[in-house]
């Protein structure tokens, strides 16, 4: 794996922690639930428990692709890191297009989420 797509796994990877936060930690501060869509505070316990749960998807996604980045080591020559890293991504990437097909108004936060995987998996590839 070049250092390259070692740069956009860690950034894919720091993103997913990013939103795990949102998700599972900051959820109800009015700031952060808007940024869902949610208005009131009623209408964010509603949602909590499943965006608690989605937040740590996102937690063990990003576990994956630095589990498959140390296990690359420095050198991201060890297959089973890289390939570790690849499915981490490719997952990612599955999810921003499964949040697209959602609804269209969600797609910057699918670019977001899908642009650096998919940058790491083209250059894990290539």
């Amino acid at each position: 794996m070049s250092a390259l797509a070692q740069v956009f796994v860690g950034l894919a990877a720091a993103l997913h922690v990013l939103f795990f936060a949102l998700e599972s930690v900051l959820f109800m501060r009015p700031d952060v639930h808007r940024r869902f869509g949610l208005r009131t505070r009623e209408e964010a316990e509603l949602v909590r428990p499943m965006a608690y749960n989605q937040g740590f998807y996102n937690l063990f996604l990003a576990a994956g692709a630095v589990v498959g980045l140390v296990w690359a080591g420095g050198s991201g020559s060890d297959t089973g890191g890289t390939a570790v890293a690849g499915f981490a991504c490719a997952v990612m990437l599955g999810a921003a297009v499964v949040l697209v097909t959602t609804s269209r108004r969600f797609l910057p936060a699918a670019l977001v989420q899908g642009l650096p995987p998919l940058a790491a998996l083209l250059l894990i590839l290539s």
